[in-house]
């Protein structure tokens, strides 16, 4: 087996684990608490940590609380580059790891269907897209930025993309929190 697949599956478990310290310690909320007191380090440590799977749901709930009583427009700016050097962290694993680790894998099995779904127009065109709305979206960055990774998009366009869609994530969020 591929040494960095076993290597990048080990670090994944160690993650999930981390942040299962992370969350039943509260550590992680006491974090985001204690820096919506001061909301533009609230709003960019919230923002790094909202394109994580494992810190996302508190970062969202931090977010809102904080676009509450401030500008939903500077929360979501400044929300927005937090999540953008949240996701080119991510984004530098996953362009070439992933990657790597993904085509290792569909060399080693042996089905053509597999590999011709993979080389299809259509299929190449629709993973970054469909990888563009998650990073858009709350959910979890790191589904859409391994999709965006596997289509070998340029970091220069990868950042402001990552930019425009964490910051309209984050107001949608700011928005939804101020009505409520």
């Amino acid at each position: 087996m591929n040494n960095n697949l076993v290597r990048d599956l080990a670090l994944i478990i160690f993650s999930i684990f981390i942040a299962v310290i992370l969350a039943k310690t509260g550590i992680l909320k006491d974090l985001i608490t204690s820096t919506q007191e001061v909301r533009f380090v609230g709003s960019f440590v919230a923002g790094i940590l909202f394109v994580s799977v494992f810190t996302a749901a508190p970062a969202t709930v931090a977010l809102g609380e904080i676009a509450q009583s401030n500008s939903v427009i500077t929360v979501a700016i400044i929300g927005g580059l937090g999540a953008l050097i949240g996701d080119l962290l991510i984004f530098r694993f996953v362009r070439d790891r992933v990657y790597q680790d993904f085509t290792y894998l569909v060399k080693v099995s042996k089905s053509e269907r597999l590999v011709s779904i993979f080389k299809l127009k259509l299929f190449r065109l629709l993973i970054p897209f469909i990888g563009a709305l998650i990073v858009a979206s709350p959910l979890p960055d790191e589904v859409g930025l391994a999709m965006l990774g596997l289509s070998r998009i340029k970091t220069s366009v990868f950042i402001p993309l990552s930019f425009l869609l964490n910051s309209a994530g984050i107001l949608i969020i700011g928005l939804i929190a101020k009505t409520l």
